[in-house]
């Protein structure tokens, strides 16, 4: 039975991890029309058999069965991303409010992945549906005195991250982060206490940089999305349970 639970929510990640690489892109363009799947480069609607995550990109041999232009690779591998996440989540945490807690971590790092590394947006539209399916979940979870503690502790990373950018800007004389990476630290609240979301912002700065070094030696790319790596942070440091108590030890504090 608990293997079925896995297909189940593999499938269901794949199948979520498709429309949310589509809705990023509908988001960005600020397109809120609920329209079926399309080729991007045709626009021709897609049929069911042509929308089922990752099988579809397999039998059509990664081309769009009308205009035969490649299929982007980047759809297929958020679907598997996707399905393999929700699994790791049912696994870890099982049915119960802490799975609801990791399923939404995983979806906004998909749909933020998508939108910031191709339109270096994180839409608020986003973070505002989080940050309302956070409350509601640690509601049921903690209670409302342990939402409230969670949201001052939102309040805490938020002006920390904006004090991070202030000093940045000064520095660097030119914006050195996204608004949607300060306002996306009050949801990073919202299910992390005080020092392991101060750690997810150290460590997705270490996650980061080796991308930012690779692209500024390939492309003198010098904008480089931070949405993406907090997240990775943040999806880190919540699906390993790692522990305050274990942080302060481990570093002799």
């Amino acid at each position: 039975m608990e293997i079925l639970y896995f297909i189940l929510f593999f499938c269901l990640g794949a199948c979520l991890g498709g429309f949310y690489t589509a809705l990023a892109g509908r988001l960005a363009a600020e397109n809120y029309k609920f329209l079926p799947y399309t080729c991007d480069a045709c626009h021709h609607n897609l049929s069911l058999w042509e929308s089922i995550p990752l099988f579809s990109y397999v039998f059509l041999k990664g081309k769009c069965h009308y205009c035969h232009k490649k299929i982007d690779v980047m759809e297929p591998l958020m679907e598997l991303f996707t399905g393999i996440l929700f699994m790791v989540a049912f696994y870890s945490f099982g049915f119960s409010w802490e799975l609801l807690i990791a399923l939404g971590v995983v979806s906004l790092l998909i749909i933020v992945t998508v939108s910031d590394l191709n339109y270096l947006i994180i839409p608020d539209e986003v973070l505002i549906f989080f940050i309302l399916y956070f409350i509601i979940v640690q509601f049921f979870s903690i209670g409302i005195m342990g939402v409230f503690q969670h949201i001052i502790t939102g309040v805490g990373l938020f002006l920390l991250m904006y004090f991070i950018m202030w000093i940045g800007e000064k520095t660097l004389k030119k914006e050195s982060l996204g608004g949607g990476d300060v306002k996306m630290m009050f949801l990073f609240g919202l299910v992390l206490d005080p020092l392991l979301g101060t750690v997810a912002i150290f460590l997705g700065s270490v996650f980061a940089l080796p991308m930012s070094l690779f692209l500024l030696y390939k492309n003198h790319e010098k904008v480089i999305p931070f949405g993406p790596f907090l997240l990775l942070a943040f999806t880190f440091l919540y699906f390993t349970k790692i522990t305050p108590e274990a942080l302060i030890a481990w570093f002799g504090f």
